[in-house]
């Protein structure tokens, strides 16, 4: 088996070359213009084609690809967009496998009826019709068989990639490309475990209980495993296929403000928001409500995150931009301290480009793009659930502004947003906070007087060390033990021309050679040749 996986390997590397050269990328560096110059205008629809046939792990990465307009030209990015529905299904025979292995029952066994044309292809699995022995009527998510091996294995060149482009490319200084592949690699190896997805959809379902707008799938657990998801079916018709031009302006506003309204209570109300809102996972349903289906991403927000973000709302409703830096650093966004300074200066002019304006004369996604290509100007790194919340709520706005062109995001959270902030600095709210705050500062001066007695005995019994960690101390260290061993050379050729030369003046019976004492030409060769080192090393150092 240790042999086995050096080959696969091999033959994944090699599989990846034969699929990019049949598909018109055999040269990676390789611009391919028309005769005009212009760019090929089948290089996108070429890339999904390669993605798709390459398996679930570049399906994946074509669709992260799909969101970053900053760094992905717009006809490609049309074209990858098709990967969230345009994807090959496979097999009848593997469907029964993956049943057989999960359920330990045939299909036939475990379903009353079982439809084998998939009404939807994802990227790690697809979704079947089917009919439970109680007469339920259910959707069947079955994962790709060996796609988490297959996955695995493409994790890892990535890996080795990301590895090759930070050491080679410097144009890739400013991202950190391994980080990025271990991101990536979390969030896949989630979409795996379809219990969790079905953990997702438990959680939604209880959260809009009471909410008459919103149906989410109920989960039958007899019928679901790690590879296979059962989920009540839900009829009606994806947001994708809604023929709106026959619409009225009324009813395609309601739709887009009740979209955004689900979602604005994900975030605001449950800290737990559903992180792929395309209208591909959004139905519209035959009694007029909205169903919520595929949760294999989903994001959540802690209680100090949702504290964090009520002071930075503040802030910026009361103009206190001179904050922003330090409330987004307690968000846990990641930026260098000298760059602390530009960073306000950037807040400041993205700030006051729209604050006066009124909530109709922005443009929600705009505003999104421009906060999103100034965090990737600066390199700044942002949690993960902070980039499932940017990245819902740019789709959400976009969808949202598909149905309704005249739709407003900011309209729809700013209700959202004030009872937030007038819940946080309620009298109860700070009551606890206060109760809870008192009650860690009361437990960390418990703690001071046994630290102390521990530093005491430490320091009486001769045990206290103190570390300082600084990274120029090491180059310091470095740089002193390269001067020292140089200087302890040059004393040694200083000894030995000394040496020699006395023994040339006082030595006179003996061998001799040139006349000089054999002794003492030895002596000047030796010196000799441990000069030349010590020039050598000090010219390649490059330090005279």
């Amino acid at each position: 088996m240790a042999e086995d996986a050096p080959q696969r390997t091999l033959g994944r590397v090699a599989e990846i070359g034969r699929v990019a050269t049949r598909h018109g990328f055999g040269y990676l560096l390789e611009r391919r213009r028309t005769a005009d110059g212009e760019p090929d205008p089948e290089r996108g629809r070429r890339l999904r084609e390669m993605l798709d046939e390459l398996g679930p792990t570049f399906v994946k990465f074509g669709q992260l690809l799909s969101t970053r307009p900053d760094v992905v030209p717009p006809d490609i990015i049309a074209e990858l967009r098709k990967l969230q529905d345009d994807v090959s299904p496979f097999a009848m025979e593997d469907v029964e496998r993956v049943v057989q292995e999960e359920l330990g029952l045939t299909v036939e066994q475990a379903f009353l009826d079982f439809d084998e044309v998939p009404v939807a292809a994802a990227s790690i699995g697809q979704v079947h019709r089917a009919t439970l022995p109680n007469d339920a009527e259910v959707v069947v998510k079955v994962q790709r068989p060996n796609a988490a091996r297959q996955i695995e294995s493409d994790l890892k060149l990535m890996a080795s990639a990301a590895r090759v482009a930070r050491e080679r490319v410097r144009q890739l200084d400013f991202i950190d490309t391994g980080e990025l592949v271990e991101e990536f690699g979390r969030s896949i190896r989630l979409e795996l475990d379809y219990q969790q997805e079905a953990r997702n959809a438990e959680t939604f379902r209880r959260n809009f209980a009471d909410d008459e707008r919103i149906a989410v799938p109920r989960v039958w657990w007899r019928y679901t495993t790690g590879r296979l998801l059962t989920l009540d079916r839900l009829d009606g018709t994806h947001v994708r296929d809604l023929d709106l031009a026959s619409w009225e302006d009324d009813a395609r506003r309601e739709l887009a403000y009740t979209m955004t309204d689900a979602w604005m209570a994900m975030i605001f109300r449950h800290a737990f928001f559903h992180g792929d809102p395309h209208p591909s996972n959004i139905l519209h349903l035959e009694d007029g409500r909205l169903g919520l289906i595929d949760f294999g991403l989903a994001g959540r927000l802690t209680e100090m995150d949702m504290a964090r973000l009520t002071r930075l709302f503040v802030d910026a409703a009361t103009e206190n931009v001179e904050a922003l830096p330090r409330r987004l650093s307690d968000l846990g966004v990641r930026y260098p301290r000298e760059r602390e300074e530009e960073l306000r200066s950037r807040l400041e002019e993205l700030y006051y480009r729209y604050y006066g304006s009124r909530l109709s004369e922005i443009d929600p996604i705009e505003a999104i793009r421009e906060g999103l290509t100034l965090i990737y100007a600066m390199n700044l790194r942002l949690p993960t659930r902070f980039v499932i919340l940017d990245k819902a709520i740019a789709t959400l706005g976009s969808v949202a502004a598909e149905v309704y062109p005249d739709f407003n995001v900011f309209e729809v959270a700013r209700p959202y947003a004030r009872q937030l902030i007038s819940e946080r600095f309620s009298p109860r709210r700070l009551a606890l906070r206060t109760r809870s705050e008192i009650q860690d500062l009361g437990e960390i001066a418990l703690e001071v007087p046994r630290q102390v007695h521990d530093v005491l005995n430490e320091l009486r019994d001769g045990e206290l060390q103190v570390r300082i960690s600084n990274p120029g101390i090491d180059d310091l260290a470095h740089h002193m033990d390269v001067s020292v061993n140089r200087i302890a050379v040059a004393l040694v050729i200083l000894g030995g021309l000394v040496g020699s030369s006395l023994i040339g003046v006082l030595a006179e019976s003996g061998p001799h050679l040139l006349g000089l004492h054999i002794l003492s030409v030895v002596g000047f060769v030796l010196a000799g040749a441990f000069g030349l080192w010590l020039l050598w090393g000090v010219f390649r150092s490059g330090r005279l």
